[in-house]
């Protein structure tokens, strides 16, 4: 499947341009009043705290001026209010940009029925994700997320930020988009395949060695690279010597940085796609083009689709599968 199949057609585009150009409007507008706003809502504090800061040398001891323990204390929550201000001098940016996306994304994935967008909230698909496929994490985080219907099939396309951890030394135990869907034949049972680099590896190793086992699907590459696990072995070996080694062997190739991983709970999919970038980020400061900001981003949903349409066909027979 080429990205020209996911590409909107002329009228499509001019659409698109006009919802574009409307938006610049109202970028350049925001970007304006951001910059005002930003240095106000600043200085405003930093004089704030300057004056009781004075206040508090009236009564402080000689020696102690400027840096009493209330004075301390006063630098500490103005720090954090000078982060809460900077955040909400923002705003208008980032409120528009959020409303960008709910009126303009429906537009731009034409190929996509039903099309619902949500943001910052947990995906109905999350809690079925098996844990095996991640890893152990104490902080979960969720920005954009499209869900609808590709081809006949409903899915869930998020963003996640999933970490063990905290501060620096934290670690990532994914980051990335999350794409759930039907499979074509439920797997009666876990089936996982993940990167062994991952952090996961510590945690098959764990709680959960007693009941996931490994399995070899029989192509060096992948068996050095990937650790499959599953609790229904009789069931799994078929498809990880089979359809999963032959799509993981391609998704090797589409996504070479850092490789996807790939997931089977029953009636559930889930293509792990491992990634730094806000793949729904729009540009603030510089006005938004459609060759350069939107195309890609209409291509790269289509091909992240059609990937899924690819591996919900694992556990499919020939003719179902076709």
């Amino acid at each position: 499947m080429e990205a020209a199949d996911f590409m909107p057609d002329e009228a499509d585009i001019a659409g698109i341009k006009r919802n574009l150009e409307a938006y610049e409007v109202g970028r350049a507008a925001a970007y304006r009043q951001v910059r005002w706003r930003v240095p106000l809502f600043i200085s405003l504090l930093l004089v704030f705290v300057a004056l009781v800061a004075w206040l508090f040398n009236t009564v402080a001891d000689p020696y102690e001026r400027w840096f009493s323990t209330p004075h301390v204390l006063l630098y500490v929550v103005g720090f954090v209010a000078a982060i809460l201000l900077y955040f909400q001098a923002i705003k208008p940016a980032s409120t528009l940009q959020q409303s960008f996306r709910k009126t303009l994304l429906p537009i731009i994935f034409g190929f996509i029925e039903d099309m619902r967008y949500q943001h910052e909230v947990t995906p109905n698909s999350f809690d079925r994700l098996p844990r095996e496929t991640i890893g152990t994490f104490n902080s979960k985080r969720f920005d954009d997320i499209v869900s609808g219907r590709y081809e006949g099939f409903p899915f869930e396309l998020y963003e996640a930020d999933l970490r063990q951890g905290t501060g620096k030394s934290g670690t990532i135990a994914f980051k990335g988009i999350v794409v759930a869907f039907e499979t074509i034949v439920p797997f009666p049972g876990i089936l996982v395949a993940a990167r062994r680099t991952d952090v996961a590896v510590g945690f098959f190793r764990g709680m959960f060695a007693s009941k996931m086992q490994e399995l070899s699907c029989g192509v060096p590459e992948l068996d050095a690279a990937y650790d499959f696990r599953t609790d229904n072995v009789e069931a799994a070996q078929p498809l990880v010597s089979g359809r999963l080694a032959r799509a993981l062997t391609w998704l090797s190739e589409t996504w070479p940085d850092d490789p996807a991983r790939v997931a089977l709970n029953g009636g559930d999919g889930f293509l792990l796609l491992p990634q730094t970038k806000d793949f729904f980020d729009l540009p603030k400061s510089v006005p938004l083009d459609y060759a350069k900001h939107v195309a890609p981003m209409i291509s790269d949903m289509g091909a992240m689709l059609a990937t899924a349409a690819l591996v919900r066909k694992i556990g499919a027979k020939d003719e179902a599968a076709g």
